[in-house]
């Protein structure tokens, strides 16, 4: 009993565990896989070459793209659509892209109210790479022995 007593006083003068957790956040590895992004080059291109593997490595198949070729030669996509729903956070989509154009940024804060929100399409996974793109480039370089 005694040694219990003991425990108990001395974890009441510790320093709490705990986090205030909308004004402090903990730290995220590198490898966190939270909301997805297109990026883009520092030119302000596009990266995705509409290759379409995350499409077909998605086992959810949540994503969706269509594409068309520039007048250059290149492709690009039209369309790249997410439905975040169905996505099972897997990362194989950031793993297939030959380019970094997908990826699974540090954001794991993104509820919303309707199921329409949830429906990302090109316009809205390109403002979250331009958001993010700091962080971003920061894992994919710290965590590139994983690759």
């Amino acid at each position: 009993m005694v040694s219990g007593f003991a425990v108990t006083l001395g974890h009441m003068f510790k320093e709490p565990a705990t986090i205030n957790y909308p004004f402090e956040k903990g730290p995220l590895s590198p490898r966190f896989r939270g909301e997805h992004a297109l990026r883009r080059y520092a030119t302000g291109e596009e990266r995705c070459i509409a290759c379409k593997l995350c499409e077909a490595i998605c086992p959810a198949q949540a994503i969706t793209i269509e594409a068309e070729e520039r007048c250059d030669g290149s492709r690009r996509a039209t369309r790249y659509d997410i439905d975040m729903t169905k996505c099972i956070f897997c990362g194989y989509c950031q793993e297939a892209c030959p380019v970094d154009a997908i990826v699974e940024g540090p954001n794991f804060e993104y509820s919303t109210e309707t199921h329409e929100e949830l429906l990302y399409n090109k316009e809205k996974l390109l403002a979250n790479g331009d958001r993010w793109e700091p962080e971003i480039a920061s894992n994919i370089k710290d965590s590139h022995l994983y690759r």
